[in-house]
């Protein structure tokens, strides 16, 4: 490969060190687009060119793309579609919510304002029980890991267990995202109802209503998502992963194998559930309010679009998905709002039909084409 970088041909042109190029990007681009942002977007702000509001996006954008990772997990490398992710990025949120609840404004009593402007009590409102561990912030960030993780371990193993699997397990993931909805909205959990928690003002001791503030959980959110990468990387370079596309390959030769596909599968569901769930806590300082409807059942399936659109199977094709999805909704619903759902439906059926390799498939093509045309060039 190095002895031909630099030739040319008369009809070909230095298709080598396009090759090379390719390669390079294909490697190394995520982990570049990474340092990148984790460097330049700080050093940007506080230099001006950037504002506050793009940061924040940006950050925003960052913790969704946590749950579409784990979704190509799920979905990609394992072959089970979930369409509850968002179900576990909101239990996500909800934890650390709660914690930033206790830390914001309260009324007289020491009631957090969230909980205090949706109570049916007049007076002699009390903190409710659930929410005292949330106050220690290690134990509210130890929680953001447990809960939805044994949430989606419990509900997996009992799924798996059971054999459900296909179009019948998104159904009842899709009727697990509609019951919590309708629980979450309920006041009479004290969880806020549908109009969630809010009204945050500190963080570790920092106001996270701050600019400075909101931009370093933004650098931090870009890092946990290449840590996650890295980690998601890591587990389908190994055996492990083998055995989870074995799993959507042919579940049954599997089993016939002698391996037990639903361990394989529910630790695979409850990962992804955690890396949802991280997504969620992230993402809640940030956005400065979460609600039930974050696990409406459109949401799940607005991530789903997101990782068909770059790539099932690839990783870094569920984060350019992510970002792609997200820039198009902030543009569409500020200049047409009533257009986005025909679009997102259109996104997925084009995909679907015309780039079952989404964005990284076509990328890869384009490898292929000119490592092709490279061969048929050399002398």
């Amino acid at each position: 490969m190095t002895a031909d970088v630099g030739r040319r041909t008369q009809d070909a042109g230095p298709l080598p060190p396009l090759v090379a190029a390719h390669r390079f990007v294909s490697t190394w681009g995520i982990w570049a687009a990474f340092a990148a942002l984790a460097i330049l977007v700080p050093v940007f702000y506080s230099l001006g060119w950037i504002g506050a509001t793009s940061v924040n996006t940006l950050g925003r954008y960052a913790a969704v793309a946590l749950v579409a990772l784990g979704l190509d997990l799920v979905w990609g490398y394992t072959g089970i579609l979930s369409l509850c992710q968002m179900f576990f990025f909101t239990l996500g949120g909800y934890c650390f919510g709660l914690y930033l609840c206790l830390h914001g404004r309260q009324n007289a009593d020491g009631i957090p304002d969230a909980l205090a402007r949706v109570s049916s009590q007049v007076s002699g409102l009390e903190l409710p029980w659930f929410w005292h561990p949330f106050d220690w912030a290690p134990l509210a960030i130890l929680l953001v890991f447990v809960i939805p993780g044994l949430a989606a371990f419990i509900f997996g193993w009992l799924a798996f267990r059971s054999r459900v699997r296909g179009v019948y397990f998104s159904i009842i993931t899709q009727a697990l995202t509609y019951i919590g909805v309708n629980v979450f909205r309920l006041n009479q959990i004290q969880l806020c109802g549908t109009n969630g928690l809010t009204d945050f003002e500190f963080m570790f001791g920092l106001n996270v209503r701050s600019d400075a503030v909101k931009t370093g959980i933004a650098v931090a959110t870009i890092v946990v998502l290449a840590g996650a990468y890295a980690l998601a990387r890591l587990l389908t370079s190994t055996r492990t992963g083998r055995v989870l596309v074995a799993v959507r390959d042919s579940e049954s030769r599997l089993r016939f194998a002698g391996y037990q596909p639903v361990a394989y599968k529910t630790a695979i569901f409850t990962l992804g559930a955690v890396f949802a769930a991280v997504g969620g806590a992230l993402y809640v300082p940030q956005n400065g309010i979460i609600t039930p409807s974050k696990m409406e059942p459109i949401e799940s399936i607005i991530i789903v679009v997101m990782v068909a659109l770059g790539g099932r199977g690839t990783l870094t094709g569920a984060i350019l998905g992510c970002f792609a999805v997200s820039y198009l909704y902030g543009i569409l619903t500020s200049i047409a709002a009533d257009a986005w759902p025909f679009v997102l439906g259109g996104i997925f059926i084009v995909v679907t039909l015309f780039f079952p390799g989404g964005i990284v498939g076509a990328w890869r093509k384009l490898g292929d084409h000119l490592e092709a045309r490279s061969r048929k060039a050399a002398p």
